[in-house]
């Protein structure tokens, strides 16, 4: 039987492969039938109007009160956290949302904390291409770790979000065809009537559902920069860029030497000579047009004529590359080595996700291997559905649709079957407004489970490796039980009095277009009128303004258009504000998205015709409906099979 998750009076069914998740910003029906940051925002859950955000979400007194605005050291925090002899008692080795759920947690505590992150930022790995669902948990297989902590980690999200703020809302969920025992709470079978109610748009075919309340949905990154923001204000340093290439114990001192290389992207190391961020200004002085570099390029489904100032990029990313953080990777973007450090530290946490298993290995533990499962994500502005539309190998070298090294009409078969799948269900359900796609790379491992552990061979390091779906639901209990584990082997580390838990929102809700300006579409200026930054508009599809406008913070230039630079050139106004804010870098030196990367579109924007084939592919003929189901249940669990030869190629 065929497995179905429906998010609660969302108005969307998708098969249990291609799940939904609600966009800040971006038009979408959740439970109470509201959107995060139009004319409100969720808090713990629940909706709070406007008028009550700026105690209830853009509060005051948060921990991000304790770090004043102003130019910050490159790839580290300003501070540091290590103890007088220049140690420390805990390096996490992973800043997805798993190394940053235990540094918060540790946060709480006196022990002097770093965070090693091998990508240029925090959540550029598996949690970054994650459809953000919350999972309730009752669907895990009983008596599995995934089973002892989804439940309990999707029980602390409702106070997490009260005091982070990144938008968490309890949409509930309906499971239409399976269920399983493991301690969830809250579970009934809902009937047809209701279920009707519920979910107006399904197929007559559909007759009952299990629901559960207690499933909500996130956007994942917004949810891990929270809990690394927090931690770091409450005294963890965080360095990014940092890749651990060995690992040896000092035993008469018992503590862990952790050697790693700092690298840097080459333009940067090349601008510079390795030195300051001023020797680049210099190096870089010339007038740069505008708009700058732009990944994107002449086949791309737009007037690219019109602009001449934009200059083509690209960026591939490898099976090697997703498992160290995708596109911020030191692969994906040409890094060389500036500097070798060595962090010790009393004890190790291994959050290292596609590199775990390599991490455990530099401790002599050869007990589990991680095996990625890869799958490309499709989104829809129409419906706002994320999906695995599209399958393959890697994301390497695309240039065309369907994936080189894929047989198309495998591919296609696959694809056909999930997207007839969802119109089985909800008859009305269309591809025509696919706009984007990237991929995610699960942290599978061989034992089939979590390996939440001390390392058998080091016991001072913690395992909180292979943590693929539901990691997110479970990422906080996980956290708890790190820190019972580094309790067991001996962490000695009070309560912090001074921690603050509190941290402020950066985007303040919107009531529609009040209050705001958007600036003459002319592609040059930032802000033409010159009205204040809280009015003027920089992302007109998320309604980001320039006083808020980082992109990855703020889902500027994510929305609908995804920043075109024939719409309203979201990605070249950000490149121009942090020229500005970095003193004279040069805007076309500003990074933008990669293009490539981790996409298998074959265009940033998708063609008429790419969307055709979408369509057609979503619209099999009605005889071979009962065929079509049978063929998506031989595909699931939608294993990529060519991972290991592509893997065995890119070493």
């Amino acid at each position: 039987m065929l497995s179905f998750i429906v998010s609660s009076a969302s108005g969307l069914v998708v098969p249990r492969v291609a799940r939904s998740t609600p966009r800040c910003g971006a038009p979408t029906a959740v439970t109470q039938g509201e959107v995060h940051g139009e004319g409100g925002a969720y808090v713990a859950g629940h909706w709070v109007p406007l008028e009550l955000c700026k105690e209830k979400f853009n509060i005051a007194g948060g921990s991000n009160e304790k770090t004043p605005a102003g130019p910050c050291p490159r790839s580290i925090t300003r501070h540091s956290s290590a103890k007088p002899d220049g140690s420390y008692d805990v390096a996490i080795i992973g800043s997805g949302c798993i190394g940053a759920a235990v540094a918060r947690e540790l946060s709480k505590t006196t022990a002097s904390v770093v965070m090693l992150e091998a990508a240029d930022d925090v959540c550029q790995g598996a949690t970054k291409g994650n459809s953000g669902i919350v999972h309730a948990g009752f669907d895990d297989k009983p008596g599995s770790v995934r089973a002892a902590l989804c439940w309990k980690g999707n029980q602390l999200f409702p106070q997490l979000d009260s005091e982070l703020h990144f938008g968490y809302q309890l949409t509930g969920s309906l499971l239409l065809a399976r269920g399983a025992e493991n301690g969830v709470k809250n579970l009934r079978i809902v009937g047809e009537e209701e279920l009707r109610r519920m979910e107006p748009r399904l197929a007559p075919g559909a007759t009952a559902a299990l629901h559960s309340p207690d499933a909500g949905t996130l956007i994942p990154y917004e949810y891990t920069i929270a809990l690394a923001e927090n931690a770091a204000d409450n005294g963890v340093e965080v360095r990014t860029r940092r890749e651990v290439r060995g690992i040896a114990k000092d035993k008469a001192a018992g503590l862990f030497d952790i050697q790693m290389e700092h690298w840097e992207p080459k333009e940067f190391v090349e601008a510079t000579g390795g030195g300051p961020l001023s020797a680049l200004r210099k190096a870089l002085s010339a007038a740069a047009p505008a708009l700058g570099r732009y990944f994107g390029g002449e086949d791309e489904a737009g007037p690219w004529k019109d602009y001449p100032q934009l200059v083509k990029g690209e960026q591939a990313v490898d099976v090697e590359a997703m498992k160290v953080g995708g596109s911020g990777s030191r692969r994906a973007m040409g890094g060389v080595t500036v500097a070798r450090e060595t962090v010790r530290a009393k004890y190790v946490v291994n959050c290292a996700g596609g590199a775990s298993d390599k991490v455990a290995r530099l401790v002599g533990d050869e007990s589990f291997q991680i095996k990625p499962r890869l799958g490309e994500y499709g989104i829809l502005v129409q419906k706002t559905l994320w999906g695995n539309l599209i399958l393959g190998p890697t994301a390497r070298d695309v240039d065309k649709w369907p994936t080189p090294g894929v047989d198309p009409d495998s591919k296609q078969q696959v694809l056909s079957s999930i997207l007839s799948a969802c119109r089985s269900l909800v008859p009305d359900f269309e591809t025509d407004d696919a706009f984007h796609s990237f991929s995610g790379a699960r942290a599978k491992s061989s034992r089939g489970d979590w390996i939440i552990e001390r390392c058998a061979t080091e016991p001072d390091l913690i395992h909180a490796a292979g943590i693929d779906s539901p990691g997110i639901a479970g990422s906080p209990a996980i956290a708890l039980e790190v820190v019972r584990l580094l309790g067991e082997a001996g962490l000695d580390a009070p309560a912090d009095p001074a921690f603050n838990p509190s941290r402020a929102a950066v985007v303040v809700p919107k009531r529609g277009d009040e209050g705001l300006v958007y600036t003459p579409d002319d592609k040059e200026s930032l802000n033409a009128l010159g009205v204040s930054a809280a009015e003027n508009v920089v992302c007109k599809c998320e309604k980001v303004t320039e006083a808020e406008a980082i992109r990855k913070r703020t889902r500027a230039g994510m929305g609908g258009c995804q920043g075109k630079p024939w719409n309203y050139g979201c990605e070249c106004r950000v490149a121009q504000i942090i020229a500005r804010e970095t003193e004279g870098l040069p805007v076309a030196e500003v990074g933008r998205r990669p293009w490539s990367a981790t996409s298998q579109f074959p265009r940033r924007w998708l063609s008429d015709g790419d969307k055709e084939n979408l369509k057609a592919w979503s619209q099999p003929p009605p005889a071979e409906a009962d065929e079509t189901a049978r063929k998506l249940e031989e595909a699931l669990p939608l294993e990529v099979s060519p991972v290991e030869a592509a893997e065995a190629e890119a070493e």
